[in-house]
């Protein structure tokens, strides 16, 4: 026998491979665009840059990375544009907390100090999220790498500014906001985090002017009653319709306030009567715009009670003055009653201090204009969604738009380019320099100017992302090559913080949208579909799956910051119950094999531990069977020169391999990238690992020409060799390193399978005959397998098998697969019975009309065979009996929660499947 050559180790490592490659791919600039194909752009929504990766990066940027892998092996410019934000809130907290441990603040230091210490803290920690993504073998161009306050995209942001001042879309008004009292600043929606907390509702009594009565108004905020404006009723209530346009008199303050009819109010809640409160309720805001009420703001920046309010309550923190303001309405006979109240708290997800509405001095952007060509751009099919029903959470969004407050009182930041003149003029320019200059041409001679404090919103210059990281206003090659970008990447929950915004940006000033193509993708879940967080303990860190953790680490990991002593102990609990020996290392490409297996359009996905460790698995067994074949492969043999013919094996695993080629791209092209692994994984696994390289072993070991075992090896190199480029997109690690020994064989050399070309299907070389052939043989062989498995016969025990009716076609087939048969079945002997002829007792099953039977005397014992399938049935029956006596308990059908209803019944009926096959295994053997 000729000598065999393998370069593969015995076991897949995958944290040598991940080692061993991603540095040199990035090392001899892959990442990097080439070619003169077309070109294809993926933009990296920009992780803050104080953040770790978690599960929904790590799902996210897989399927970026999949698809930019797919488009660059397919010969496209192929761009995948990273950067980081610099999340102004999240950043300025974390250099805060450096300067208090220190006895310091901000102030201490000076803005412009702060700043530069704020810039040694990014380049010494800043890069953590981006070091992560490259540990999932995310293959961005980082030679091109933006961050948000780089010279380049602050120089961008000034100018998108100052255009849009200059048309008068921006602007500057006092108008309500989400305010965070600890950190004193205003906050995007998004970064406002309502639960369900348990509160009060206060019942108090307003008397009429006049001394007719009064009337009782409902609120969960006793304390903002301070700065009433007005009491709402519903115009058609009966009960109060008479009492519109009359007064009240405020309790504790004594200012008279209208009664006011307005459709907002809803009678059947309370008394019907509502407090109108313009400068703290945004709904209230509304009612005193239709209205002409005044804005009565009774809070400082740190939610004291300020000097506009009675003198008794002036300098109390808002919580104080409610107990006080409670205590006085029931001191002065007017507190009507107190019913606990579930309510809605908004509260800052930096500081989880509660959000106040808020009336400030801020900067906007007037959206309207803008909204209208965005929404004609999805609505003309320029930019598509995927899948599409979100396009109409989007128009709901866009048709009610709202103005965009843009400013922070933050120091971190784009700092607003405004300079206030000494009678409060506002200069916006480009520079200082501009600015002075415009004062002085106002003023007539040179002013001193103060810049405007707060800094713009981080969703501002992220709105901006996809044409300023490619250089405009500049018009550069990268702009002009990669503008428009082809599909942008996200989740739902910022389709209008960030989607709508680019777009609107992106149309305003290039003219173009920013993007093609919305893919949607759901947001990572638990394996119960519950949602991952830190509270509830089930929070999965990408990192540990890659390279494992044990226990006492876990649980550390998820108990060490948690205040509450109980509840860190019942998490310790169940993670020591769910992970007895911790969460050992799966690797990257299982990781990333599970992302995308899980990720069906717009759906959330439920990450579950069992199918990880199957994609490690298939890893193992891919790389298992790529040894076989490398051991197949005579040393020095040329496989692709000398005469070759192709059995009809052969012939099949080819042609199946054209279908799941065209399968797989179909796949990718249509974002559906868990049908594409399910592809790929059925052709690797099935079709290739357990069927062809198990019908290659009867030719490469038996009587066969040598063209015939040529045309074997070749065929399995070849084939290996296209799968492995097939599988590269989602499992990059494992396909490198098996690639780099398997193509020099396939005739297939080069420097890195992300550099080879995607295999493309080609239907001329699918032989449906040779389809049809094989897929005969293989019921044939899983006919006696079945059998075996229903017989509780060992797998390796050679069986003699009886043949019986058929055709003539079956006939000659069973001649010529007989090697085949023989050796993939364990057949003893293979004879055929006349039509006429009454077999042996025997278990039987039918290829078409074929019968396959296998006699079953001397193979197994029936009675001890019957005593076991009865017992497995008692058994199951048993099970089965005590769910449907649960569900028959309609108080546990009431309380328990769905999910626990739901697996009850489908344990049902898993349980009676179970039950009916055991079932048609008695009355076999009673037949016999």
């Amino acid at each position: 026998m000729n000598e065999k050559a393998t370069e593969l180790d015995k076991q897949f490592q995958p944290a040598l491979s991940e080692r061993r490659w991603y540095p040199v791919w990035e090392a001899q600039g892959y990442f990097q665009p080439r070619g003169e194909g077309t070109p294809y752009c993926i933009m990296l929504p920009p992780p803050n840059v104080t953040g770790t990766l978690h599960m929904g990066h790590a799902f996210q940027d897989t399927l970026m990375d999949i698809l930019t892998r797919y488009h660059r092996m397919q010969g496209d410019q192929t761009l995948w544009q990273p950067g980081t934000d610099h999340a102004g809130i999240a950043t300025q907290m974390v250099v805060e907390r450096q300067l208090e441990a220190a006895g310091q603040s901000r102030h201490d230091l000076g803005r412009q100090a702060f700043m530069e210490r704020i810039w040694d803290w990014k380049a010494e920690s800043g890069g953590h999220i981006v070091r992560q993504m490259r540990r999932l073998g995310a293959s961005c161009d980082w030679t091109r790498e933006r961050f948000t306050m780089d010279e380049g995209l602050s120089r961008a942001v000034t100018e998108v500014f100052v255009r849009l001042h200059e048309e008068g879309l921006i602007y500057r008004g006092k108008r309500l906001v989400n305010w965070d009292p600890v950190l004193h600043t205003a906050v995007s929606d998004l970064e406002v985090l309502s639960e369900e907390e348990d509160g009060f509702l206060w019942h108090l009594r307003y008397p009429l002017s006049d001394g007719s009565g009064h009337l009782v108004v409902a609120t969960t905020r006793p304390e903002t009653m301070l700065g009433d404006a007005a009491v709402a009723v519903h115009p058609e209530d009966e009960r109060y319709k008479h009492l519109i346009g009359k007064t009240i008199t405020l309790p504790l303050v004594g200012r008279e306030i209208p009664i006011i009819g307005d459709d907002y109010v809803d009678p059947e809640f309370g008394s019907g009567c509502v407090k109108i409160t313009p400068a703290h309720d945004f709904n209230d805001y509304a009612v005193g715009q239709r209205h002409d009420l005044p804005l009565l703001n009774i809070f400082t920046p740190d939610a004291k009670i300020n000097d506009s309010a009675p003198e008794a309550y002036r300098g109390l923190d808002r919580n104080v003055a409610r107990k006080r303001i409670v205590a006085d309405f029931e001191a002065a006979g007017l507190l009507e009653e107190v019913r606990p109240h579930k309510l809605m708290v908004p509260r800052g997800d930096r500081s989880k201090a509660v959000i106040e509405p808020y009336l400030t001095d801020q900067w906007y952007v007037k959206i309207a204009p803008l909204a209208e060509p965005a929404i004609a751009a999805v609505e003309d099919g320029r930019i598509r969604f995927v899948p599409d029903n979100w396009k109409n959470t989007y128009f709901q969004w866009m048709h009610n738009i709202q103005d965009w407050c843009i400013s922070r009182q933050l120091w971190w930041g784009h700092q607003i380019p405004a300079w206030y003149g000494p009678d409060g003029r506002i200069f916006v320019a480009r520079s200082e320099a501009e600015a002075v200059a415009q004062a002085a041409a106002y003023y007539g001679q040179t002013t001193d100017l103060v810049r405007d404090h707060d800094v713009l919103d981080t969703w501002f210059s992220s709105a901006l992302w996809p044409f300023t990281t490619l250089g405009w206003p500049e018009q550069t090659l990268e702009f002009r090559t990669f503008y428009p970008t082809s599909v942008l990447v996200t989740g739902f929950d910022i389709i209008f913080f960030w989607v709508a915004r680019m777009i609107m940006m992106g149309l305003k000033f290039t003219g173009e949208v920013p993007f093609r193509e919305v893919y949607i993708h759901g947001l990572v879940r638990d394996a119960e579909g519950q949602k991952m967080s830190k509270s509830k303990g089930n929070v999965l860190d990408p990192i540990d799956l890659i390279d494992g953790i044990d226990l006492e680490d876990l649980v550390h990991k998820r108990t060490s910051n948690m205040m509450n002593p109980q509840a860190a102990s019942k998490i310790e609990k169940a993670t020591r119950k769910e992970f007895p020996e911790g969460i050992p290392a799966f690797g990257v490409d299982a990781l990333r094999f599970t992302f995308a297996s899980l990720a069906t359009q717009g759906r959330d996905i439920k990450f579950d531990l069992k199918r990880i460790e199957g994609y490690r698995n298939f890893a193992n067994k891919l790389w298992n069977a790529s040894r076989y074949v490398l051991m197949q492969m005579p040393v020095g043999e040329d496989l692709n020169t000398g005469d070759a013919e192709l059995s009809v094996v052969d012939r099949w695993i080819i042609s199946r391999l054209q279908e799941t080629e065209a399968e797989v791209r179909a796949a990718f092209d249509g974002y559906r990238f868990s049908d594409a692994a399910h592809a790929v994984y059925q052709f690797i696994w099935g079709d290739y690992c357990d069927w062809y390289i198990e019908l290659t072993k009867p030719v490469l070991s038996g009587d066969f020409s040598p063209e015939l075992q040529r045309g074997a090896r070749r065929t399995l190199v070849r084939v290996l060799e296209a799968a492995l480029r097939l599988l590269h997109p989602i499992m990059p690690f494992v396909s490198e390193e098996i690639w780099q020994q398997v193509a020099p064989l396939a005739g297939k050399p080069g420097d890195s399978i992300m550099l080879a070309p995607y295999p493309q299907p080609d239907s001329l070389r699918i032989d449906q005959s040779a389809v049809e052939e094989v897929e005969w043989l293989m019921a044939c062989i899983r006919a006696v397998r079945t059998i075996r498995g229903q017989m509780d016969i060992a797998p390796g025990r050679e069986i003699p098998l009886f043949l019986q009716g058929g055709d003539a076609m079956d006939r000659e087939r069973i001649t010529r697969f007989q090697p085949w048969l023989t050796r993939l079945a364990r057949l003893a002997s293979m004879e055929w019975l006349a039509a006429d002829v009454a077999p042996p007792p025997a278990a039987l099953e039918l290829v078409g009309e074929l019968k396959l039977l296998v006699p079953l005397a001397g193979l197994i014992d029936l009675g001890a065979e019957r005593a076991r399938l009865e017992k497995e049935v008692a058994r199951l029956q048993a099970d089965r009996a005590r769910s449907q006596g649960k569900l028959a308990n309609a108080s546990f059908v009431d309380r328990a929660p769905a999910e626990v209803v739901a697996k009850e019944r489908e344990k049902i009926e898993e349980l009676s499947l179970a039950i009916q096959n055991l079932d048609v295994q008695l009355r076999r053997l009673e037949a016999l």
